[in-house]
């Protein structure tokens, strides 16, 4: 999926223009910020000359912003690319002061995912010296490569005041260390006042890589791509040492995505009053947005109805709008607006994937069997594999 985006983005933009873009002087170019896109562009080439490019772009410290952003960006480009040739700037730009800098590498080290070796370990533990962000970074890169610290140093962050760093800290203790014990603040986490920690805490467990969090997984107020990533993670972990589909119901309960499932607070009730409903459809907490679903779905069908289609006629091209909507059509099973199914299946634009799992459970609720051939072509072209996956149990069903 993620060359699908890079393909949306800079579409127009090829890469030898965006080459030529990347050695300009930014003080020269009438938008500079086309040099920074240009380096998330190459992300998406595979040439040895682009990557030969980004790598010289990465080794390149300056006092100047755009250039700044612009050494970001290549560096996250270059774990994009998963070339273990940037592995040794990518260590260097870890000795940097400026901290996105260092975030992004520590980051594009974990997703190259080669060995390290002690010195380069050394390099690697010598940045928690640093901003709180810097600190998470660098301590998700040693769980994610299965560093082991011998110096203990990420153990005396676990009980850190800032939740972010004492999550990736318990994370790695989960998963490195065996200490099962540290899941239980992780998914209290899960249950925070606050949406960016609630997010911070699916993102540990998927590191963490315990199936026993996979039911809260479930049942969090987070949105379900999010939670799906870090649960096919950790299944797919879990499973090398357990019978295979020992997690589906779990799985469908995630992707299917009920609202009147999940563990949401009082705050996160609303009315039926439908300017009250908007405007949580439209908040930037996804607990509220799943309160309004709810709402919806416990309402009157025809009242329902009204405020689904007043909300896709004027608000139908906001992604998050346009994923509940059809969504709760499926659910509630509205063969009233099975066209919604039917259209939210048949989008391509990578922004709407997660309508399209809303769809694809939507045909199950609805019996739309018409549609099973779309459903059949999509598990078999998704790059996703939450939505593949979705496809493939659907089809279990709608093909009896």
């Amino acid at each position: 999926m993620t060359k699908e985006r890079f393909d949306t983005l800079f579409e127009g933009l090829t890469e030898q223009s965006a080459m030529e873009l990347l050695v300009q002087d930014p003080s020269e170019m009438g938008n500079p910020g086309l040099k920074y896109m240009a380096a998330s562009r190459l992300a998406a080439s595979d040439s040895r000359e682009s990557l030969d490019l980004l790598i010289s772009v990465c080794e390149k410290d300056s006092d100047d912003l755009f250039e700044r952003i612009t050494r970001r960006k290549a560096i996250d480009a270059l774990g994009r690319r998963k070339n273990a040739k940037a592995i040794a700037v990518l260590l260097n730009a870890l000795t940097s002061t400026d901290e996105p800098t260092v975030v992004n590498a520590a980051s594009a080290i974990a997703r190259i995912d080669v060995p390290l070796g002690v010195e380069e370990r050394g390099l690697l533990l010598k940045a928690l010296l640093g901003p709180d962000n810097q600190k998470r970074a660098v301590i998700q890169a040693h769980t994610r490569l299965k560093i082991k610290d011998t110096q203990n140093a990420i153990k005396d962050f676990e009980k850190d005041e800032n939740p972010l760093v004492a999550g990736a800290a318990c994370a790695y203790g989960v998963r490195i260390e065996g200490r099962t014990e540290l899941l239980k603040p992780l998914i209290a986490q899960l249950n925070d006042d606050n949406a960016g920690r609630r997010r911070s805490a699916v993102i540990d467990l998927g590191d963490a890589g315990s199936p026993d969090c996979l039911d809260a997984l479930a049942r969090a107020p987070v949105s379900m791509p999010l939670r799906a990533k870090s649960a096919f993670e950790i299944v797919e972990l879990a499973e090398l040492d357990q019978t295979p589909g020992s997690f589906d119901s779990l799985l469908e309960q995630l992707l299917e995505d009920n609202p009147t499932l999940l563990d949401l607070s009082k705050e996160c009730e609303c009315s039926e009053d439908p300017g009250e409903l908007e405007q949580n459809f439209q908040h930037r907490d996804e607990a509220k947005q799943y309160g309004a679903a709810r709402t919806l779905m416990q309402m009157q069908p025809s009242s329902a109805l009204e405020i689904i289609d007043d909300l896709k006629n004027r608000l139908g091209s906001d992604y998050g709008i346009h994923y509940l909507l059809t969504s709760c059509v499926g659910l509630m099973k509205l063969e009233e607006r099975s066209d919604i199914i039917r259209s939210s299946l048949a989008q391509t634009d990578p922004q709407y994937t997660k309508s399209r799992i809303a769809a694809v459970w939507g045909c199950l609720n609805l019996e739309l069997r018409d549609q099973v051939p779309h459903i059949e072509a999509l598990a078999g072209s998704a790059g996703w594999v939450p939505l593949k996956w979705s496809c493939r149990r659907v089809l279990k069903v709608l093909s009896q």
